[in-house]
């Protein structure tokens, strides 16, 4: 995998003589550490971010990568290197095929996120096959790799088809292994003695199939159902079905549906213990008047394994922003929440403020004290040019924990693209 890793890196050079493109981006965000009720601190932390893509036709190395750290105050383990992505990329191979092979994104409910490895894609007029195997990224995406691949890697694949007109179906099958680190504790011997230990844990592992179906009409119906049945407990994990079908020209009616066990690590302790699913449904109606004005309304339960929660949602959106009202009732707690939201373009679009506010109220049980929560963003976007803005931003949060939190952001965004 070392080798792979360097070709990663190489192929810039290999490949250069053609196009470069990407984005830099650099921000300053600043809040308050408090260390005890009357002390202090004032953090500035800093984020510079890099995306890069280098192509010669249908050949590409695209990475991403952030570095952080404070300009006063350093935490632990400052300055920190992140990256996310560093691949190479071959496609068209054969007219049908796509390869990567690097660090790369992984989309997937069980083990999404980023691994090390190889993934592979065949795609014709309507089927498609794609497989992956790699090893699992360390902490922090540090640029390391993994020497445990046994114990320690994420293996799958899925293959769809859309052959039959407006339908598509697919099968996965997903494994991935978790090597836990080992760790010394302190335990007590025969003689109730204190001594350290070594604690080595076993992998444990997610293993699941998956089964998908999905219907999809244009603007009159859309319903996609998902899926996963766990290997290792013999269960079915998660169901879900969403739907949205046109009554009218203007009016719509959504349902969805959703069945979920808690997702555990095999071999995990908590794997013992007697746990509960839920249930999850809900159904809405959503109302265009025109082109820039729409309303929508929701209502949902939730069932638990001996309780039910119910949660209302309705709201407007508009050309200028959006207005919202959440309220949820029973077992998950009592909670009345508005939001709104709104932002403009001026200038042909060099000048865009925006300003959000939320106001929420909640409590575990009707018995209990109401505890609210005001949230407060105030900011504005330039883009003098087409390759470049600016953003600041102010949020205020304010409750019984965090009392007149303010915090400022500011970011800087440079996108280039030149060829060689």
């Amino acid at each position: 995998m070392k080798k792979i890793l360097l070709i990663v890196l190489l192929a810039p050079v290999i490949i250069a003589g053609q196009n470069l493109k990407g984005r830099f981006s650099s921000s300053l965000y600043t809040f308050e550490r408090y260390q005890s009720a009357d002390e202090s601190e004032m953090y500035i932390r800093g984020f510079q971010a890099l995306s890069l893509k280098f192509s010669k036709e249908n050949i590409s190395v695209k990475t991403r990568l952030n570095l952080e750290t404070n300009f006063s105050n350093t935490l632990d383990n400052d300055p920190r290197l992140r990256f996310y992505n560093l691949y190479l990329e071959w496609r068209k191979i054969a007219g049908v095929g796509t390869i990567k092979i690097g660090r790369q994104p992984l989309y997937n409910l069980v083990a999404g996120g980023i691994f090390d490895g190889i993934s592979m894609k065949v795609k014709n007029k309507s089927f498609t096959v794609k497989g992956f195997y790699g090893g699992n990224v360390p902490a922090y995406q540090k640029l390391e790799i993994t020497d445990k691949w046994n114990e320690d890697f994420v293996l799958g694949g899925k293959i769809s088809t859309t052959a039959l007109k407006n339908f598509r179906f697919a099968l996965g099958y997903i494994n991935k292994n978790f090597k836990s680190e080992n760790y010394m504790a302190d335990r007590l011997d025969a003689d109730l003695n204190p001594i350290q230990v070594l604690i080595e844990r076993n992998s444990m592992q997610f293993q699941y199939v998956s089964a998908e179906a999905s219907y999809n009409r244009q603007d009159q119906a859309d319903v996609n159902t998902k899926v996963y049945y766990d290997l290792n407990f013999y269960k079915v994990s998660k169901f879900e079905l969403g739907s949205r079908f046109a009554a009218t020209e203007k009016l719509g009616v959504s349902v969805y549906y959703n069945y979920r066990a808690p997702k555990l690590r095999y071999n995990s302790i908590f794997a013992v213990f007697d746990y509960g699913n839920t249930q999850e449904i809900e159904g809405g109606l959503d109302y265009k008047v025109n082109k820039t004005l729409s309303f929508f309304g929701k209502f949902g339960n939730v069932t638990y394994e001996d309780e039910n929660s119910q949660r209302i949602t309705a709201g407007v959106n508009t050309c200028m922003g959006s207005l919202s009202y959440r309220k949820t009732l029973g077992y998950a707690g009592e909670l009345d929440a508005f939001s709104l939201y709104t932002s403009r373009s001026y200038l042909e679009g060099q000048v865009t403020p925006s300003v959000g506010f939320s106001y929420t109220s909640y409590k575990l049980s009707p018995e209990d004290d109401s505890n609210s929560l005001i949230t407060l963003l105030a900011g504005v976007n330039y883009r003098p040019m087409r390759a470049m803005s600016f953003d600041l931003q102010a949020q205020y949060l304010n409750n019984k924990i965090y009392q007149n939190d303010m915090r400022i952001l500011f970011k800087f965004n440079h996108w280039f693209n030149t060829n060689f």
